[in-house]
């Protein structure tokens, strides 16, 4: 495609320079010719006044010999003679024309050109005193027609040369500029095709190649996505199973002793392994996309669904005996999060607090709207989690003590990490006033900003002071801002 723009354009710049540069030619070359003969009449008309006086030989000798022409032996005089006696011929001058062209413009009374060897001659009739007509003849060389024609031409031939080579070059940057684009796109569709999906094409180029590259980047987003979904979906809904897990085995730990008892238990624990690897194994398969997107039409109210969690979580906690506190959750709280992705977390950092903490640990549930964040608080009165920034790291545990009785797979808090950063949020761990574990999901409303982490902040200790507004059971649980670490 380069090429053939290259050789059209080649083409056409050619033929627009043919097409004027050879007739400006010739006409360059015309006019040098009819300033040759110009300054040649012009010559001749100076020895018009002097005939007209008189045609004396040593008069006219002088004033030939005055004009250019006459000094250079180009210039003669050709007086007939007259019907007096002793009359002559007079000629001045060397001749170059025939007698037959002297005579045909002395009866014609008309300027003529005749060819002579060596250029041309101008013949200028001139009348005499005596009303008889003299011929004044000029010789123009044959150099004087294409004085300065030579250098005009070369002028034209460069000007047109720098036409052709600059119309060549910039149709080779508008191929350039046509094909560098499409040669991405296709290198960017076969490494696609080979499994490299973080590539994406520059959106540059003419409009419909621009067009192409928006609905290419598209594309790739749109299968990125999708193969993250299924993956997300697959380890979050396997996730999800460890609720009822979780309320199985504790059930199951009520059973007593005996075979039964026994093989309803190991089957419990044989679920939960199994579905820790399935998670592991949809997680690491999971393709690098840009994170979870979020949207108007994914919002949900995070108090309606933080209050639909506790009353299924608080049935449990009741059978255990642990005082669970809710606070916040009493006026709507709108969030960018959809409604299924804060029930998945939720349910991760409650099954955690079930999970590994003793039957009678208290809990509670805080949020706190500050503007531009929601902050949602789980805090626990448990032993707490020795290593934080381990906790957070993906695929580990960083809970130790409590009721372990099958391996984790790290990935709760993961799950919860992950919908915090998709709002411009973040996850922190730290101590809460129960004496235990809290853990803080900062939700972003408008994206992250240095002014949303500062309300977040004032928010938090607005929180320590209004202390809590209601609850499911009325209970000890609060908050502190807790110390930042490491991820």
């Amino acid at each position: 495609m380069r090429w053939a723009l290259v050789k059209v354009c080649l083409a056409v710049t050619a033929m627009v320079v043919i097409a004027f540069a050879v007739p400006l030619g010739l006409v360059v070359k015309e006019m040098a010719r009819d300033r040759a003969f110009s300054d040649a009449e012009r010559q001749a008309a100076t020895i018009g006044p002097t005939l007209t006086i008189t045609t004396d030989r040593e008069e006219l000798t002088r004033a030939v010999l005055s004009t250019e022409p006459g000094g250079d032996g180009r210039l003669a005089v050709h007086v007939p003679a007259t019907d007096e006696p002793d009359s002559r011929r007079l000629e001045i001058g060397t001749r170059r024309a025939t007698r037959e062209d002297l005579e045909t413009v002395r009866e014609s009374g008309r300027a003529s050109i005749a060819e002579v060897p060596g250029g041309s001659a101008l013949l200028q009739p001139t009348a005499l005193g005596s009303g008889d007509i003299a011929v004044v003849e000029v010789f123009v060389a044959e150099g004087e027609f294409s004085h300065g024609v030579g250098t005009a031409w070369l002028m034209l031939a460069g000007v047109g040369i720098a036409l052709i080579v600059g119309s060549v070059a910039v149709a080779d940057r508008l191929g350039v500029r046509m094909v560098e684009p499409a040669q991405r796109l296709a290198g960017a569709a076969q490494d696609l095709g080979e499994g490299r999906l973080g590539t994406r094409v520059p959106e540059e180029g003419p409009t419909e190649l621009r067009s192409a590259a928006v609905a290419f980047n598209s594309m790739a987003d749109q299968v990125v996505q999708l193969l993250a979904n299924e993956r997300e979906l697959a380890a979050d809904l396997s996730h999800r199973l460890r609720t009822p897990l979780t309320v199985l085995r504790l059930n199951a730990a009520s059973l007593g002793e005996g075979p039964a008892a026994e093989q309803t238990r190991a089957a419990v624990q044989q679920l939960e392994r199994e579905v820790d690897t399935i998670i592991r194994t949809a997680r690491e398969q999971r393709p690098q996309t840009q994170g979870v997107q979020t949207g108007a039409g994914a919002g949900c109210d995070a108090s309606e669904v933080i209050r639909e969690r506790m009353g299924f979580w608080s049935a449990l906690a009741e059978d255990e005996g642990r005082t669970v506190s809710l606070a916040g959750v009493d006026r709507t709280v709108r969030i960018p999060v959809a409604r299924a992705e804060l029930a998945a977390a939720l349910d991760a950092l409650l099954g955690n607090v079930f999970r590994h903490t003793p039957e009678g640990t208290a809990f509670a549930v805080d949020v706190h709207h500050s503007g531009d964040a929601v902050l949602v608080l789980v805090s626990d009165a448990g032993p707490g989690i020795p290593d934080p920034a381990a906790a957070l790291a993906r695929g580990a545990s960083g809970r130790s003590g409590g009721r372990d009785a099958v391996g984790s797979t790290g990935l709760g808090l993961d799950i919860v990490r992950r919908v915090a950063e998709s709002t411009g949020g973040d996850l922190r761990i730290g101590r809460s006033v129960l004496g235990g574990t809290e853990v803080r999901i900062w939700i972003g409303l408008d994206g992250p900003s240095e002014r949303a982490r500062r309300d977040h902040r004032v928010g938090k200790r607005k929180g320590k002071r209004n202390g809590r507004r209601s609850g499911l059971r009325t209970g000890g649980a609060g908050s502190h801002e807790p110390e930042r670490r490491g991820r």
